[in-house]
């Protein structure tokens, strides 16, 4: 009922946002007498950054959350140009999110808190597919080679993304697939069941477009992605039973990383700074703290391991691309 809420209220959002556009550019033509508009195609590829938010880089933090854990991204996409201001897109987007718990918090204000402690990280590629609307706010001439040589546009749709997160095996140094884990007892009696690796997001942002000449353009846009899913990280609810982990160390290993002895990305040993975390949270002074760590009942089954379970995740995509303009399409003079 929630999704089918939000997704009708993000389509009225976008009926207003075309509607507005199509007053406009109707407006604007019978203003200026501008004559008939021009219809034209381009494609474009580019390249740029993906940055995560979510259980494992928090809202709460987003300077932190956007630039320390910062990866790749590339795409391609096609573009008809219907009117002077409203065009629809079609667009791939090849991205590369990640986070980790040690990178986020290893600073010394940060490492006596519970992040810190629970020492999860993930990676995870993500493959969309998306048709998005654009309103230019800088509105195209009459035809393709007289554009504007400056241009700014919003844009907005829906997408389609394939995912699968993974971990580091600290033991055979492989990225090992989470979902098929189970990591918080999904499959199991009791327990939700196993996320899906498909899921519907919704971009959003703006960008501004260069003409270099007739046939080129050069853009650069960032673009917001919420997703109706809070798995792109693994992480979501709570601990689960050990014991179902029984017959699979790989799944008890991936599920609860809070007494690993290093941080398996950058190799870096923690045992002072869990010393620290026992002290301040826990008033222990322990000269083995990552035992004492699990005698606390941090970590154990039914307490949090996802710190937003109500919220989802999202990523953000920042992309410079290159655009041809397709030739206008050449029409042949009648027979005699």
């Amino acid at each position: 009922m929630r999704r089918n809420f939000e997704l009708k209220g993000v389509t009225g959002a976008l009926s207003l946002i075309l509607t507005i556009g199509f007053l406009f550019t109707d407006g604007e033509v019978l203003a200026q007498n501008r004559g008939i508009f021009m219809p034209y195609s381009s494609v474009g590829v580019g390249l740029g950054t993906a940055n995560y938010y979510g259980d494992l880089a928090p809202y709460g933090t987003p300077l932190a959350s956007t630039f320390k854990m910062m990866r790749w991204s590339a795409g391609g996409n096609y573009t008809r140009h219907f009117t002077p201001r409203l065009a629809a897109r079609a667009g791939f987007t090849y991205a590369r999110i990640a986070g980790d718990d040690y990178i986020m918090n290893r600073s010394s204000k940060r490492e006596s808190n519970v992040y810190y402690a629970r020492n999860l990280h993930f990676r995870n590629d993500l493959k969309e597919f998306s048709l998005q609307g654009i309103f230019k706010l800088t509105p195209d001439n009459r035809s393709y080679d007289r554009r504007p040589q400056l241009g700014v546009y919003l844009f907005a749709g829906i997408a389609l993304t394939a995912h699968n997160p993974k971990a580091l095996d600290s033991l055979k140094g492989d990225w090992v697939k989470l979902q098929p884990l189970g990591t918080e007892g999904q499959g199991n009696e009791g327990y939700e069941k196993p996320y899906s690796l498909v899921q519907f997001a919704i971009p959003f942002g703006v960008g501004v477009r260069y003409k270099i000449n007739s046939k080129f353009d050069v853009s650069a846009e960032l673009g917001f992605r919420y997703t109706f899913t809070d798995y792109l990280d693994d992480a979501h609810g709570n601990y689960a039973d050990p014991a179902l982990f029984a017959d699979d160390p790989l799944a008890a290993a991936m599920a609860n990383r809070s007494t690993n002895p290093v941080a398996v990305r950058k190799g870096a040993d923690r045992s002072e700074a869990i010393k620290k975390f026992l002290q301040v949270n826990y008033l222990i002074d322990s000269n083995d703290p990552l035992a004492t760590l699990p005698t606390t009942g941090f970590a154990s089954a039914g307490n949090p391991r996802g710190n937003s379970p109500t919220m989802k995740d999202a990523y953000m995509v920042g992309t410079i691309s290159v655009h041809y303009i397709l030739p206008a399409q050449i029409k042949c003079p009648p027979l005699k």
